[in-house]
């Protein structure tokens, strides 16, 4: 029987590969990408809890988060710097 934490792992990884691939606006593609990210997390934490390495699991999945709180705040202000200039956030 497939777990409700699959289940989530692959919803997340779709709706976040949905958003990139439909959307245009620049704001909805990150949070595409957030989704895909957490995703990947929640994937993480299942291989490691099956495999028995959760700690080491932990330790990586939280370097991820950094990662990508430096990645998306870094990305943010790119955009709303492209709004400052051209008054758009929708990808050309």
């Amino acid at each position: 029987m497939v777990s409700a934490w699959w289940l989530a792992t692959a919803l997340l990884a779709a709706i976040g590969l949905y958003c990139l691939m439909t959307s245009r606006n620049r704001l909805r593609v990150l949070l595409g990408v957030e989704l895909m990210g957490k995703s990947v997390t929640l994937l993480l934490l299942q291989v490691g809890r099956l495999t028995g390495t959760l700690a080491t699991t932990q330790a990586m999945v939280v370097t991820l988060i950094v990662v990508e709180v430096v990645v998306i705040t870094v990305a943010i202000g790119l955009v709303v710097r492209l709004h400052g200039a051209t008054g758009d956030v929708r990808a050309s």
